[in-house]
């Protein structure tokens, strides 16, 4: 999509760009609330299987991130060579990441589910974190293989070029097609076969247990086949340029459109299954997410109550101030010094010449 973005007119761009951006920042919300919700509570940080869940969902949100950035700068900004291939290298690893992860939370459900009582000493939250860091090198090196390509093919002078930063632009070569094919067969094949043991293995315990136990395999039962559907979503990004080249065939006006719409289908959407999936489904951190997000609201309301608490407060302090200091300070010279205020004792009936007649008639009752 991203090589197209010449024949785009100025409204298309920015309508595109505008679409990924407001997709993209909302899925990120919903992500960012699981993340938030996780590291909230302690629970979760203790458990190896919301480890990896939450490994997910933040490889999810770094990919969505750089996916819709490298869409917005391929569109406004010039870029050279050296830095499509850093963003290319992000994304790459971040793509990679997310089948891998998944066959690894399918192998956690099947040592809980089949191997109990091995459960706790097998996964544990050091050997999650271990997976994790392994899962990030072994999607790295075909990545990095990328970059060793173009470094042993082309002279050095070619990452000052300016290029369309696309993946399929980028790395065009044979040797890149190669790399990409094997890399894609060998990692794929290694995921479903994972998942197809798991699930299988998880299956056959689900029919001989009974009674909570048989519930708990059968939930897991459901996770792994999430997996494989969310695998198979995965994939699409991969044969994206095959549905491309077939409906831009039969409709070759369309051709930025149809690019955009897989683009948006294929990369982005994909990106808001982990939490949906795992997250909403799983009633142990669904629970503690609205207990966070009600906790959040409480203490916004009551942060505003004790704002207007305080203000009220403070209107009524001034108030007594006005009353008690202010306003007797004002009115004793009124009262008894009137013709500082240009009151005359001989001239009117105002209120010092009241005080006055009142005062000579009293003292001349005094007299007699």
């Amino acid at each position: 999509m991203n090589s197209t973005t010449r024949l785009d007119s100025f409204g298309d761009a920015f309508s595109k760009n505008f679409i990924s951006f407001a997709v993209g920042f909302i899925i990120n919300c919903i992500n960012g609330a699981f993340v938030s919700t996780y590291f909230k509570y302690q629970v979760f940080q203790r458990d190896p299987r919301y480890v990896l869940y939450i490994h997910l969902v933040i490889n999810d949100m770094i990919m969505l991130t750089v996916s819709v950035a490298l869409q917005i700068m391929t569109y406004t900004i010039p870029m050279n060579l050296a830095h499509c291939c850093i963003m290319l290298l992000i994304l790459i690893t971040t793509d990679k990441n997310s089948p891998l992860n998944l066959a690894a939370m399918a192998v956690e459900r099947y040592i809980a589910v089949c191997r109990p009582l091995h459960h706790v000493h097998i996964c544990t939250v050091q050997r999650a974190y271990a997976l994790i860091a392994l899962i990030w090198g072994i999607s790295f090196i075909p990545a990095i293989t990328d970059v060793i390509i173009i470094l042993a093919t082309q002279p050095l002078s070619v990452f000052s070029k300016t290029v369309i930063c696309y993946p399929a632009a980028v790395y065009n070569t044979q040797y890149h097609k190669a790399q990409s094919t094997v890399v894609q067969v060998l990692l794929f094949s290694f995921v479903f076969l994972t998942l197809i043991i798991t699930y299988l293995k998880v299956l056959c315990t689900a029919w001989t247990v009974s009674g909570s136990n048989q519930a708990s395999a059968r939930n897991a039962c459901n996770t792994i086949l999430l997996h494989g559907l969310q695998v198979l979503i995965c994939m699409l990004s991969f044969i994206s340029p095959f549905i491309n080249l077939i409906l831009i065939t039969s409709w070759p006006r369309d051709r930025t459109k149809i690019l955009f719409t897989t683009f948006l289908f294929t990369n982005l959407l994909p990106r808001l299954l982990s939490p949906l999936i795992y997250g909403i489904r799983d009633k142990k951190f669904s629970s503690h997410m609205r207990q966070h997000i009600c906790c959040k609201c409480c203490t916004s309301v009551e942060k505003r109550v004790n704002l207007i608490g305080l203000q009220t407060s403070l209107e009524i302090r001034y108030i007594f101030f006005l009353v008690v200091y202010i306003i007797p300070r004002f009115m004793s010279p009124v009262i008894y010094h009137p013709s500082v205020f240009g009151m005359s004792i001989s001239g009117s009936t105002g209120l010092g010449t009241l005080l006055v007649e009142a005062n000579v008639s009293s003292g001349s009752n005094r007299c007699y």
